[in-house]
């Protein structure tokens, strides 16, 4: 039996070093991997170069890596609600690439999937297509963009097993299965551990042979901004 399930969120990623690239699974506070990147936070491992949909919030996320500035770069589609974010970029402390939203995620699949490069028609005529290779097909122009492969990336889950098959719970799903297939090794977290076997094969959404570590965690399920009714 393959076990690769490990005891806490310090162990999955003590082996991330200095320097490293990491795709995060998540969307705004949704689905993001909350216990493993506390774990990067306590660790102190720095100049990170982290893609991820955003930037988390000022005091949760991946904004926790941001005020520790552990953080060197970020590759992202949106970043609005990180005032520390908006600090660093524009006092030239923090290095941004800005992706359209599809094309990260795209980016990210293809990675996973050994696809080197694509081209899409989104932010063509834009600088997002500066200095990127542009073709014309059909008579619509199109930019290249590179497949993402990163050192590790780190993903959150609802269920799981021990050989690593998972299953996320509806908009938690978001980046996280593009993610999981986009680093070299993959570590999740899951709320729920469940015996193999339990899992329906037709509702796992990243089958085991992707993941390398898996952890079982709580999580808060935050969300950024609450809007409720009038009285």
């Amino acid at each position: 039996m393959i076990n690769k399930l490990v005891a806490s969120a310090a162990e999955a990623v003590k082996d991330i070093n200095d320097g490293s690239t990491l795709v995060v699974g998540g969307f705004g506070l949704c689905g993001i991997p909350e216990n493993l990147i506390n774990a990067l936070v306590e660790s102190g491992v720095k100049n990170l170069t982290c893609v991820s949909n955003n930037a988390g919030v000022d005091d949760w996320g991946l904004g926790l890596l941001l005020q520790t500035k552990q953080i060197r770069k970020m590759v992202s589609s949106y970043v609005g609600e990180n005032a520390e974010f908006e600090r660093q970029y524009l006092a030239g402390e923090l290095e941004v690439e800005f992706c359209p939203q599809g094309t990260l995620a795209e980016r990210m699949r293809a990675g996973g999937a050994g696809i080197p490069a694509f081209f899409t028609p989104a932010g063509y005529g834009t600088i997002v297509a500066d200095g990127k290779e542009s073709r014309d097909f059909d008579g619509r122009m199109y930019v290249m963009e590179r497949g993402i492969v990163g050192d590790f990336s780190l993903v959150a889950a609802w269920k799981g097993d021990r050989y690593g098959n998972l299953v996320y719970r509806k908009s938690a799903r978001n980046f996280n299965p593009m993610a999981a297939t986009a680093g070299k090794i993959c570590i999740a977290e899951v709320e729920e551990l469940v015996e193999v076997g339990e899992l329906d094969p037709d509702h796992v959404h990243t089958p085991g042979v992707f993941v390398h570590r898996l952890i079982v965690a709580p999580r808060k399920k935050r969300i950024e901004q609450r809007t409720v009714r009038k009285g």
